[in-house]
């Protein structure tokens, strides 16, 4: 019988929470914010729920490996064949501006796959949980990505702060809605409320680590900007570009951004 993960998953899904009653009793109150690096900022609420969610998950796994996007990266986790990929808040900017798009972003992975995700959006009370092979489920029902096979007028979730011009090809022949956080993107289109999701940019492992599990167990498929599987706990934690949607529509979808990609 295959490894269920329930514990993990559970751990995961009480660290979300508990870092999810954190953010929200700072959301649209008075928190600070720094900038990381140009366009890269973080806020009071982004540590402070990172330290809660290591609290709880390395109490119970101490042994396994960690990246977090709030934490020096620790080389000890490339050795690792069990790892945690977490982001405290994906979407900083849209909880530094007051709009509820992001999510608590809780992955786990081993040899380099996510077998556990939790993406848990605590304005809006929106748990999805997903674990290898045991599909995946929102507030306890379980969802699926949605069958629309044809790319012409397919609705597409893409980023808030991306420039619009990027996906001209897409706007011409897609429905298209912003939506912040990527994390949140992935968890929306495994729940079958947008066709797909892709970006251009370059992303870190911590902001779609849950998400790319979460669209497959929901039947769906997610490969980065070359139409390759994502592998994750590697030493360059970035991905160029990312392609999530239905099997035959995330096909479809990848062969157009290669197309913009190779324009570029």
């Amino acid at each position: 019988m295959p490894y269920q993960y329930d514990e993990e998953l559970n751990t995961a899904e009480r660290a979300a929470r508990e870092a999810g009653q954190i953010i929200k009793k700072l959301f649209k109150g008075k928190f600070d914010v720094h900038e990381k690096s140009k366009n890269n900022p973080v806020t009071t609420a982004d540590l402070e729920a990172n330290r809660k969610i290591r609290e709880i998950i390395q109490g119970r796994f101490p042994e396994d490996g960690w990246l977090s996007e709030e934490d020096g990266d620790d080389s000890r986790r490339l050795a690792s064949s069990r790892v945690w990929i977490i982001d405290p808040i994906d979407g900083t900017k849209e909880f530094i501006e007051g709009v509820p798009q992001f999510a608590v972003s809780i992955g786990f992975v081993v040899e380099g796959r996510p077998k556990v995700a939790v993406i848990y959006n605590p304005i809006e009370d929106r748990m999805y949980r997903a674990a290898a092979g045991q599909g995946a489920e929102l507030n306890g029902e379980r969802i699926r990505v949605t069958p629309r096979r044809e790319i012409h007028g397919a609705l597409l979730l893409v980023s808030r702060s991306e420039p619009l011009r990027k996906f001209q090809i897409f706007v011409d022949l897609c429905e298209i809605q912003s939506v912040g956080s990527i994390a949140y993107r992935l968890a929306k289109v495994a729940g079958g409320e947008g066709d797909g999701t892709l970006t251009f940019r370059s992303i870190h492992e911590w902001d779609v680590c849950a998400g790319v599990l979460m669209v497959e167990e929901a039947g769906g498929k997610v490969v980065d900007g070359n139409g390759k599987t994502l592998l994750f706990n590697r030493r360059e934690t970035k991905h160029h570009g990312i392609v999530a949607a239905n099997e035959k529509l995330t096909d479809a979808i990848q062969g157009l951004v290669a197309t913009v990609l190779i324009q570029k």
